[in-house]
Formats: structure tokens, sequence, C-alpha cells
């Protein structure tokens, strides 16, 4: 399963405020099949199969022209695990609770 972080910037707006665009690109996430995905203050987390994840991105690169957005400006990080089957945002995330948690236990 990949996981990606994808942050779209839409350019030429008119105005500096860019939620009516954020909820334009969730709603267009809804729609998408076989991906997981979860907003942040920063960016977006979409999880699924490498060529699932790849159809939102252009989905949601193509959502701020739809809009209104003369310019478009979309980052993509993709991390593809596998040699762990399911791997996903909240097992790294468990992993490294984990890790801190059994440093907190050793005695100093």
């Amino acid at each position: 399963m990949a996981i990606a972080e994808v942050t779209v910037i839409p350019i030429g707006t008119g105005t500096t405020s860019l939620s009516s665009y954020v909820a334009d690109m969730q709603n267009v996430l809804e729609n998408q099949r076989g991906i997981t995905y979860q907003l942040t203050s920063m960016s977006t987390i979409i999880e699924g199969p490498l060529n699932e994840v790849f159809t939102a991105i252009a989905a949601l690169h193509e959502a701020p022209f739809l809009s209104g957005a003369q310019r478009v400006s979309t980052s993509v990080k993709i991390d593809d695990r596998r040699d762990k089957p399911d791997a996903s945002s909240i097992q790294k995330l468990q992993s490294v609770q984990d890790k801190l948690a059994s440093r907190e236990a050793r005695p100093n």
C-alpha cells in the first residue's frame, strides 16, 4: 500500500483564503475509489494501491482549475512500502509511539 502526502496550492485566486478550494478537494476525494484519506492542517494524506493514489492525486490537482484557479502547484511525497502488507499511516505512528513508550519505561 502506498501513502502519499499531497499539498495542492491554487494560484491566481484573487484571495489569500483557500479553505473553499480545500473543501472542494475533500469532496473530490469522497468520490475516489480504493483509497482512504485524512485532511491535515497543511496537506492531505492518501492511502491505497499506488495506481488509485495517483488517480486521486490527478483529481485533486484538477479540482482548483474547475473552481476557477488560473494556476495550480501540487507537491507530492510518496511512501510505497512493499515488504510489509497493509502498512499504513496509523501503523507508522504506532511504531514510533511504541518506541517512545519503551524509552520512557526504562529506568534512568
